[in-house]
């Protein structure tokens, strides 16, 4: 138990270096929660800070939730005592890193909304199905230009894949994955109901397939 504690901590203290922190000291500028809409992640970069800086902030916050997922589990454990499940121990690192980049406790706990660190999680310990998550995003997006409903939808197509195609919905992938589908929920509750109310601020460079369907037919 002890060691399971202290690698969620270590993970969600790592989940709590923001990638948008970081490149803000590396490249200067103002703090992301003083512009747009006042969100650290890198949806909120590239509308402020352009694509160079946003892809930084992106590549931070995606490497955090690798290296949770994939290196801190494996680190020695010198105290005795029963070693922690290794089944158990690499997600349960994946949940701290998601957490310490939506609640970040040196950042006052204002954070983002995870779904980079949790790409990252994901992409280390459920590599088959990333793929999926990527084409769903992309797809949402490109069709709609809605970050907020792309990033809910490969979160709903990363439980039905675990649930259809892994070891089902109530093993500890399940358990995980519907977990972080509702903090994605969560995080982006304001952003539904935006999206219901047709207020959602949206890529439209990104629609490229829904500008498709806005051209009617010549006359």
């Amino acid at each position: 138990m002890a060691e399971l504690i202290a690698k969620f901590l270590l993970a969600y203290l790592l989940g709590g270096v923001m990638g948008g922190d970081v490149m803000r000291r590396l490249a200067g500028g103002s703090d992301l929660r003083a512009s747009g809409s006042g969100n650290v992640g890198a949806t909120n970069a590239l509308r402020t800070r352009g694509a160079k800086f946003a892809l930084g902030v992106l590549a931070i916050d995606i490497g955090k939730g690798v290296l949770a997922a994939l290196a801190l589990p494996g680190l020695p454990w010198p105290l005795p005592g029963a070693a922690a499940d290794p089944a158990v121990l690499p997600y349960l690192c994946g949940v701290g890193a998601a957490l310490g980049h939506c609640y970040p406790v040196f950042q006052k706990f204002k954070g983002g909304k995870g779904v980079a660190t949790l790409a990252g999680v994901f992409v280390a310990l459920l590599p088959a199905a990333a793929p999926w998550l990527i084409a769903a995003f992309a797809l949402v997006v490109m069709l709609s230009g809605y970050v907020s409903l792309a990033s809910i939808s490969a979160g709903v197509v990363a439980l039905f894949y675990v649930a259809c195609f892994g070891p089902g919905a109530l093993g500890v992938q399940g358990l995980f994955t519907a977990a972080m589908l509702a903090l994605i929920l969560f995080k982006h509750r304001q952003n539904i109901v935006r999206l219901f109310q047709g207020r959602e601020s949206r890529f439209e460079k990104a629609r490229v397939l829904g500008r498709l369907f806005d051209r009617k037919p010549a006359a």
